[in-house]
């Protein structure tokens, strides 16, 4: 088949599917320079909380529920659950708020915190979580600047109220929900560039910039942040859940990419966890131990991260397959044969089947890997032809690559909006998401098991993996209101987790715990691992103010 013929394919001659998705997944958020080495301006963003109802994007995944209540002694612990399924309601206590701490906060943050019901709504049980908890927020607060996140987090402690952090609300483990009350710091308003430095290829920047926002910023520099996982996503919670993406085979997750580190501790005491120096030997690790922290340990108020050179070149390539162990096969031959490749991805069928539906598209539905491979014109062109004959030896079909950016730029956004398209094929169904990580050679073997157990359920489900390291998703669709299909689509994620676990792998490569994954931790790290935890966060965190009922599972004592 001729490559123009079949990327013709991706045109949609009619009106896209996702321009009816726009609201749900678009925040507009405008980057403000406060300082550069190249130019300085300072610019303010106005206050929108109609905005706020249109940030939740996050589709949803199996929830597990044990909350940890505040309480002053960190070492008490509830029962562990019997129950291996997950709940669906996350529980949690609630305590009045003290009026003297509203008092503290209106001065604060001034007409920058509200009290209304539908924006504490919002941000406590956000639309398109799968994720619930029996409370919300009970104060939403704006913070501008790292000295009024301070302060605020401190008048919390004093009060010994709970606190959760809110970025740009797509996780997808209920990492932002309130199951005790409290107050929750949405940090959309500290969005500035504060300092770019272009020669050492490295930029300041507070958290509640978006990703895409920031790659827009640093385009004319020929400078890119690498990391790229959904629409919306914000630098402090791309930090907090320590993501990735499908860039992650090239470049690393967001502990390779995070040079250093301000937090505002539960106490109010602001730290800054490493110079910016490329390397350093300088005491703990601070800045990895917030990495992944998920809000528990503090307040992320500054990042700095570390930039690459946007490639000189690029191809992107697609090949189709017989069966998902084939298309398994050939990422892993691919990255053992020691190509630089950026990214490998991987649809089945059935995902392939979603796009073509809501796109209008007649893409070959058939499990397919999109390549993509940059450097020089010479090299990327070398690395394709590679990947081609090891294609074919393992009875890959149709490969054909782009070089046309726009050809490219569709052919990954059709990737990025896979998880959308899904709904195409049942418009009124939620949507459970498997995100399991394994050791790269068990990865065809795990897809394969998975698959077949996938096939066999009367549920829709498809496969999309980060088949580069190891990374495998299922989107598995479910009526809300059917209880069977709740338990089917539970019983399919426990199989997937399970299945990954008893390969050395992992229950969450790159979505994070939140509440979702916590029943799964002790299988994974053991008791002594997660007590250590625990320990650790009790020392920076000893009244359980910053997010609790969230990562350590509730019955670890020490």
């Amino acid at each position: 088949m001729a490559m123009s013929s079949w990327f013709s394919r991706l045109r949609c001659s009619s009106k896209c599917f996702f321009n009816s998705l726009a609201l749900r997944t678009s925040v507009s958020r405008k980057l403000v320079r406060t300082q550069t080495t190249i130019n300085s301006e300072s610019t303010r963003n106005p206050f929108l909380f109609w905005s706020r109802s249109l940030l939740p994007i996050a589709l949803a995944v199996s929830a597990g529920s044990l909350a940890l209540h505040p309480q002053s002694d960190p070492s008490l612990c509830e029962a562990p659950s019997v129950n291996s399924r997950a709940e669906l309601v996350v529980k949690g206590s609630h305590k009045e708020v003290p009026r003297e701490l509203i008092d503290e906060l209106k001065a604060i943050c001034q007409d920058n915190m509200t009290l209304d019901y539908e924006e504490r709504y919002n941000h406590g049980k956000p639309q398109n979580s799968f994720h619930k908890a029996v409370n919300i927020p009970d104060v939403v607060v704006f913070p501008r600047s790292e000295e009024q996140v301070s302060k605020i987090v401190n008048s919390c402690d004093k009060h010994k109220v709970p606190i959760v952090p809110y970025g740009g609300a797509t996780s997808l483990e209920g990492h932002t929900l309130s199951p005790n009350g409290g107050v929750c710091i949405d940090m959309s308003l500290m969005n500035r560039v504060k300092a770019l430095h272009v020669e050492d290829m490295d930029v300041v920047v507070e958290p509640g910039v978006g990703w895409m926002e920031l790659n827009e910023y640093l385009e004319p520099y020929g400078l890119f942040f690498p990391l790229d996982p959904g629409p919306g996503a914000t630098i402090g919670g791309m930090c907090a859940t320590r993501c990735s993406g499908s860039l992650a085979v090239r470049y690393g997750t967001m502990r390779d990419n995070v040079i250093s580190l301000k937090v505002v501790l539960a106490n109010g005491d602001v730290v800054k966890t490493a110079s910016r120096a490329r390397k350093s030997a300088a005491g703990y690790d601070l800045t990895r131990l917030v990495i992944g922290s998920e809000g528990t340990l503090g307040v992320i108020t500054e990042v700095t991260l570390r930039l690459q050179k946007i490639p000189q070149y690029s191809v992107v390539a697609v090949c189709n397959f017989p069966t998902v162990k084939d298309a398994a096969d050939v990422a892993i031959a691919t990255m053992l044969s020691g190509i630089q490749v950026s990214r490998v991805e991987l649809l089945d069928e059935v995902q392939v089947r979603a796009i073509n539906i809501a796109n209008g598209k007649s893409l070959p539905e058939t499990p397919t890997l999109m390549f993509e491979f940059i450097g020089t014109e010479a090299y990327s062109r070398e690395q394709t032809l590679i990947v081609k004959k090891i294609a074919s030896e393992h009875n890959g079909s149709d490969f054909v690559f782009a070089e046309d950016p726009e050809t490219k730029k569709e052919l990954w956004k059709m990737r990025k909006e896979a998880l959308w398209a899904c709904f195409a094929m049942e418009p009124n169904f939620e949507a459970m998401i498997s995100d399991v990580c394994v050791p790269l050679s068990c990865l065809a073997e795990l897809i394969s098991r998975s698959k077949q157990e996938l096939d066999a359920s009367e549920l829709i489900c498809t496969v999309i993996a980060h088949a580069g390291d190891g990374n495998f998703h299922t989107v598995i669709l479910f009526d809300p209101n059917n209880e069977e299909h709740r338990q089917e689509a539970q019983r399919l994620n426990h199989f997937m987790v399970h299945t990954a676990l008893s390969m050395e792998g992992t229950c969450t490569g790159e979505h994070g715990v939140g509440t979702g994954k916590m029943k799964y931790l002790e299988q994974e790290l053991g008791m002594e691992a997660l007590k250590t935890m625990k320990r650790i966060k009790a020392a920076l965190d000893p009244n359980n103010t910053m997010n609790p009922g969230k990562l350590i599972p509730s019955h670890v004592c020490f």
